[in-house]
């Protein structure tokens, strides 16, 4: 007799969970930087309508696919279309592993941080020397391996306690502790003498400053920052109930990830005006070197940096709980593991599976492999498995099935039809637009 699915301990944890999910590092370290760079407040509008008209119903789309068979990306593709059409589900395991390979050494470097900000040691650095930190973690060997692993563990240790347990459990502590700190350094900024000039950067309507290509990657970034195409809302969907409302959470999970970007702007850009040595910019650089070198020469150095740490971890692990739980979930349904071995097996696959990342700062063999890396999944996979996914519920998945689930629970039934244009005709077409650009075979 199959064992019966898990489910949500609560509403309020699929929706932290699922927020977390689509809440990341990426939320911080190239939100703000894109839309400074964009027309500010125009992108932000302009990546607004995007998450309305693609970013939701993309999301409410592989829920629906999880709900409707109960089932982990392949299998579930697997039973309500199969075909070439599991191809979808096999890219989303592929890829969930694959992002949480390089993402882990990234969310190590954090807990590094974490460490050296708690211990007093970054501030004793001197913001002179915060650069030197970052070349000398980036360049160790041990210190790569070993924080690529210890957040690994970390990872796993959630996804070992299932999921009211554990992901739901955690997601309810971990989700609120990131927004409450924050909000926290929102707060700090505010008194920054650079804070007005920061806040024009990030959210003055500059026009002449959004090009064609300011649309495409507010389209971009509306599509990869809420996490779709990779399986985990569809994993996560699997565990809901026929009682819930599928379009009503995923506009609350949206505006979860949209308000910490927006947040995370408010924090970084009055820091990088007051402190005129220091450059807007995005990418890791931003995360270990020029933010800390702010921050250190603040007040209370060693708690701000703390703090800022902290956050970033707690905003990694959130995103990488929903990574590891999809080849997870996998493992269980195709080969009916129990959840221990399941989650073990996938954490130490992908432990080795980072590897290589976690050594391509050192030199040889390996040198690039993590930007390289970056650079197949969003460019390549994220994308086709987003295409594949929205054809897949508009086009295969049975009319009845996808209307069921859509209306069953919702306040939103209304929407339907429009929901259903978006899914089968915009969403595919704006994907395909992103993902020509961003090969280099469109060029704007």
């Amino acid at each position: 007799m199959p064992t019966p699915r898990a489910q949500w301990g609560s509403r309020a944890g699929f929706i932290l969970a699922a927020a977390g999910t689509a809440v990341g590092l990426g939320n911080i370290w190239k939100f703000p930087y894109v839309a400074g760079q964009n027309g500010g407040g125009v992108f932000i509008l302009a990546y607004v309508v995007c998450v309305l008209l693609i970013g939701i119903p993309l999301m409410c789309s592989e829920v629906i696919i999880g709900r409707a068979a109960k089932k982990s990306p392949v299998s579930a593709i697997r039973s309500l279309g199969g075909g070439f059409w599991t191809s979808f589900g096999w890219l989303g395991v592929i890829g969930s592993a694959s992002v949480l390979s390089y993402y882990s050494v990234i969310a190590g470097w954090a807990l590094h941080y974490s460490v050296l900000s708690i211990s007093g040691q970054l501030a004793a650095a001197g913001p002179e020397g915060v650069g030197q930190v970052f070349t000398d973690l980036v360049s160790s060997t041990g210190l790569n391996l070993f924080w690529h692993l210890a957040f690994m563990v970390l990872t796993v240790a959630v996804v070992l306690g299932g999921v009211s347990k554990g992901i739901d459990r955690w997601s309810r502590i971990l989700m609120p502790a990131l927004l409450a700190m924050l909000l926290g350094l929102v707060v700090r900024a505010a008194f920054l003498p650079g804070f007005s000039d920061g806040m024009d950067f990030a959210f003055g309507i500059r026009l002449e400053e959004f090009r064609p290509e300011s649309l495409l990657a507010a389209l971009g970034q509306a599509f990869f920052s809420l996490g779709v195409g990779f399986g985990g809302m569809l994993t996560y969907g699997s565990y809901l109930s026929k009682k819930d409302d599928i379009m009503s959470s995923s506009m609350q999970i949206s505006a979860l990830d949209s308000l910490v970007a927006i947040l995370a702007s408010i924090v970084i850009f009055p820091i990088i005006f007051t402190y005129s040595e220091l450059e807007p910019t995005q990418g890791p650089g931003l995360l270990f070197a020029s933010i800390p070198t702010g921050l250190i020469q603040m007040p209370f150095a060693g708690l701000l940096l703390s703090v800022f740490f902290v956050l970033l971890v707690f905003a990694a692990l959130t995103s990488s709980i929903g990574l590891l739980e999809v080849p997870t979930s996998f493992l269980m349904d195709e080969f009916g593991w129990d959840r221990r071995r399941a989650a073990l097996i996938s954490g130490i696959m992908i432990f080795v599976y980072g590897i290589p990342s976690a050594l391509s700062g050192v030199g040889g063999a390996f040198s690039g492999w993590l930007a390289g890396l970056d650079w197949i999944v969003t460019n390549l996979m994220l994308p086709f498995a987003g295409i594949g996914l929205s054809l897949f519920v508009g086009w295969r998945l049975d009319a009845v099935i996808r209307r069921d689930q859509y209306v069953s629970g919702t306040r939103f039934g209304g929407l339907y039809t429009i929901w259903l244009v978006l899914v089968k005709y915009l969403a595919p077409v704006a994907i395909a637009i992103v993902f020509l650009h961003g090969i280099g075979l469109l060029q704007l």
